[in-house]
């Protein structure tokens, strides 16, 4: 009698119930755009720790580099929408690239936000031993250099190549961009000399700039970091107009059941407010995204007033 209770008790739950009672039943891989070592590729790597806890199941970075991150949300929005295959996004991958690329295999439809996890800063440094030391003067030396300035970025298309053209627009300047695979390559080859300067998250510059490796000239933020309290907000360097701010997100394919959606989502609320995650992007001058803004629609909202935006910026 008891044997036939339950089962008529598993019969009458629904699919979607069952769905989120079993999910997830094996590995996530979280889909990560660009190389490792960069910012996306760090934040990343916290919040899947954070996520394997709150999950029950492990949740593994893959790093798919290439065209701007683009290569990699295009996997995603290929991928079976059950929940085990989910992007970590952000102003490029999920908003800008749909007004620079002409031929994007994916559209803001392919997918559905699940919940943003951290909020950037922008840097802009440049190599230890040039000659410009502080924002001004490497304006004026660019102004005077035109196209001669070299400044590396993490592919077109990426929340790197953002801020460099953002800073470009403000100062006025003519310069070269670099890309590169990611950001992390593009650190490489500015430590070695061979560029003049990236455009990056304080989030994988930080160590750089705080053991002198690297010249920070501002962070594009209204205050400065609490990890770099030395360096200038644009405004203090000189250059207000130079303003930007990243952000990093989950998505998962478009067709992603509703309740495995929501499990995700609880998930990384979790994520997000454990004292780990929160120590830890301190030190990386990360911030952690607001309680208003963790919900699927707060993402979801933002995606496409940074669609717009980014189209008025690089027209």
């Amino acid at each position: 009698m008891i044997r036939a209770a339950a089962a008529l008790v598993v019969a009458c739950l629904s699919p979607a119930a069952f769905a989120e009672e079993s999910y997830p039943a094996r590995p996530v891989t979280m889909v990560v755009p660009f190389a490792a070592g960069g910012t996306s590729d760090v934040i990343a790597r916290v919040v899947a720790e954070e996520l394997s806890r709150n999950l029950g199941q492990r949740v593994v970075t893959e790093n798919v580099a290439g065209a701007g991150g683009t290569l990699a949300l295009s996997r995603v929005a290929r991928a079976a929408p059950d929940g085990y295959t989910i992007a970590i996004g952000n102003t490029g991958t999920n908003a800008a690239a749909y007004s620079i690329y002409t031929d994007l295999r994916y559209a803001p439809e392919a997918f559905i936000a699940v919940g943003l996890v951290a909020k950037t800063s922008p840097l802009l440094a440049i190599r230890r031993n040039h000659e410009a030391t502080t924002l001004t003067e490497f304006v004026t030396y660019a102004k005077a250099n035109p196209g001669r300035v070299t400044l590396g970025h993490a592919g077109v298309g990426s929340s790197n190549y953002l801020i460099c053209r953002s800073f470009v627009r403000a100062a006025g300047i003519d310069v070269t961009l670099v890309s590169y695979r990611g950001a992390a390559p593009a650190l490489y080859d500015l430590l070695a000399g061979q560029i003049d300067g990236v455009c990056d998250a304080a989030t994988s510059l930080a160590p750089n700039v705080q053991s002198g490796a690297v010249r920070a000239l501002a962070v594009a933020a209204t205050t400065r970091l609490a990890n770099l309290p030395d360096v200038p907000t644009s405004a203090e360097a000189g250059l207000s107009a130079f303003q930007a701010q990243g952000w990093n997100g989950i998505f998962v394919p478009a067709g992603t059941p509703a309740n495995i959606v929501d499990r995700l989502n609880r998930a990384t609320r979790a994520a997000v407010a454990s004292e780990a995650l929160q120590k830890r992007f301190g030190e990386l001058a990360s911030n952690v995204p607001g309680p208003d803004e963790l919900a699927p629609e707060a993402l979801a909202r933002l995606v496409p007033a940074e669609i717009a935006k980014y189209r008025a910026l690089l027209d």
